[in-house]
């Protein structure tokens, strides 16, 4: 695969365990994976009409996405959009490192270590499956 192709990841519609529809991606574990995620959620989300989910899914993606570039390994980033209900989807971030994420206390002039509060704060439920050389850490947004 040529550098050129790996920079436009193809989003494709997965079958999920749950027989719920999913779209997933594989983005390059770098600084545009975030902005890369983003879009992919709102256009899924576009694609399913629910407007109203997409800011709070697109931080949540990017919250994750953030998080395994900084601490993962691994060349890849890989994200799944499964909708969950009829206003409710699950954004999946699996990457590289089977160390599983944990809330912090950030200090009051810390530029980092917010995220997961976020993520915490914008979603119905979350957590992290290690597998063993990797993870998928969830967030589920939305109502119904």
């Amino acid at each position: 695969m040529s550098e050129d192709a790996r920079l436009r990841p193809t989003w494709h519609p997965v079958a999920s365990a749950t027989g719920h529809p999913s779209y997933s991606g594989v983005f390059p574990r770098d600084e545009r994976a975030a902005g890369e995620a983003r879009v992919m959620v709102a256009t899924v989300l576009a694609v399913w009409h629910l407007p109203r989910l997409v800011a709070d899914a697109e931080l949540v993606a990017s919250e994750l996405v953030t998080n395994a570039v900084r601490h993962a390994r691994g060349p890849d980033v890989g994200v799944t959009v499964t909708r969950t209900g009829h206003a409710r989807v699950c954004v999946a971030v699996t990457d590289g490192s089977p160390l599983l994420p944990r809330l912090r206390v950030a200090g009051l002039l810390a530029e980092t270590g917010r995220g997961l509060r976020l993520v915490e704060g914008l979603s119905r439920d979350w957590g992290a499956a290690p597998c063993a050389r990797s993870k998928s850490v969830w967030a589920e947004v939305g109502t119904g």
